[in-house]
């Protein structure tokens, strides 16, 4: 059931492709505005580039986050999420991994733009840097489906999300940006476990929180 609702999803983004072009368009922009920025102080850069990196994530995740979760509100389909012999849990799990798929593809899009316009060197582990994304981006997701799903029927839904986000998402910027910061300066992979484990439990607390509560939010 979890593969033909995140197929649903992905059917609807191919068609309208609304989704991961918003976040591109809008993670280039920033990172564009960040390479202008730092032209006067080139050397801060390579300091600055890990926060900076997981403040575009943040900030394309939110418009992410907002469209996955309005397809059934603008199209009066709410009704289903009570009316379908399934788990409220499942459709929540399907959301998870559908906005993930979104934003991990929004992020291999202008991560390359990202380091060529800051002028960054890329001496690193890939595998590293690709785990961080993979933990980094699901904590940022569980969290947010969360709040997404909370603030589906409030008026300024669009307002409430990034207001709640943003506080709750803070330890998970701020764990992401150790690893990357730790990862960039070619530090052994050891050396930053914590704050990998850090990404990791909220990836698994809130995903099993919004899976146990999901059915309280959508009937209410």
């Amino acid at each position: 059931m979890i593969f033909h609702l995140v197929l649903k999803d992905l059917k609807i983004e191919w068609r309208s492709k609304e989704i991961i072009t918003s976040m591109f368009i809008f993670g280039l922009s920033i990172t564009l505005i960040f390479a202008l920025a730092f032209q006067v102080a080139p050397n801060l850069i390579r300091t600055f580039a890990p926060g900076l990196l997981w403040v575009v994530i943040l900030f394309t995740s939110v418009l992410g986050l907002n469209r996955l979760f309005s397809l059934e509100k603008e199209d009066q389909a709410l009704w289903s999420w009570v009316a379908a012999p399934v788990s409220r849990g499942t459709v929540y799990i399907a959301k998870v991994i559908s906005a993930f798929i979104f934003i991990i593809m929004s992020e291999l899009l202008f991560i390359i733009p990202f380091f060529i316009f800051l002028n960054l060197p890329s001496n690193f582990s890939f595998i590293s840097f690709a785990l961080i994304l993979f933990l980094g981006t699901g904590a940022i997701v569980s969290v947010g489906c969360l709040i997404s799903g909370i603030t589906l029927q409030a008026r300024l839904r669009d307002v409430l999300i990034p207001i709640l986000l943003f506080p709750s998402a803070s330890p998970v910027a701020i764990a992401a940006t150790k690893c990357t910061g730790l990862l960039f300066n070619q530090i052994p992979l050891v050396n930053y476990l914590f704050w990998l484990l850090i990404l990791g439990s909220f990836f698994v607390i809130f995903g099993l929180f919004g899976y146990l509560v999901f059915n309280q939010i959508v009937e209410e």
